[in-house]
């Protein structure tokens, strides 16, 4: 079999995995889609390969588990980061209701959502392997202020754009632009 055959593992559909070898540009595909979006099976998917393999070369590479854990914490600072933005702005989709018997819009309004749960999900999935690596990592450089003033920055950011945001809502509200 070639080095890009695949075929059907145990007959389940879906399932590739054989004949397949870690490259250096599969690592680099795994662990820069490991650190957009801290799902491992996606990121192996992406790469080509399997979430088993990806799992099994973890166990016995150690630079491969060293790289590993640090996409993993890139995937999980920017996750974390989009969650607090979320939990503070949620998101926004616009509906328009209209009159079933004239055919005519009734109500345009503004709904706003939260939907939080596959985010939570990912980060619960290996939420304590990031934390053993970021007090690794605080321990080995003696510096673990780096990511307090990280969150502090990003919160900064945050709070700048909800004042604008409610300055622009009170400013349509008294009338000097249009409707919300």
């Amino acid at each position: 079999m070639a080095d890009g055959d695949e075929r059907i593992v145990a007959g389940v559909p879906g399932t590739i995995l054989s004949g397949r070898r870690w490259t250096k540009a599969r690592e680099a595909i795994f662990f820069e889609e490991l650190a957009a979006t801290a799902n491992v099976a996606h990121a192996a998917r992406t790469a080509g390969m399997g979430k088993c393999g990806a799992y099994q070369r973890k166990q016995r590479d150690p630079q491969f588990a060293a790289a590993w854990r640090q996409a993993l914490d890139v995937g999980f600072a920017e996750l974390e980061m989009q969650l607090l933005r979320h939990s503070l702005e949620g998101s926004a989709r616009t509906e328009t209701v209209i009159d079933g018997a004239s055919g005519a819009v009734k109500l345009v309004k503004t709904v706003h959502s939260f939907p939080h749960a596959i985010a939570f999900r990912v980060l619960l999935a290996h939420r304590d392997e990031v934390e053993r690596f970021r007090q690794f990592e605080a321990a080995r450089t003696g510096n673990d202020d780096d990511t307090a003033t990280l969150v502090r920055a990003e919160m900064a950011k945050i709070r700048a754009r909800l004042s604008a945001n409610r300055r622009e809502a009170n400013r349509r509200e008294d009338g000097d632009g249009g409707s919300i």
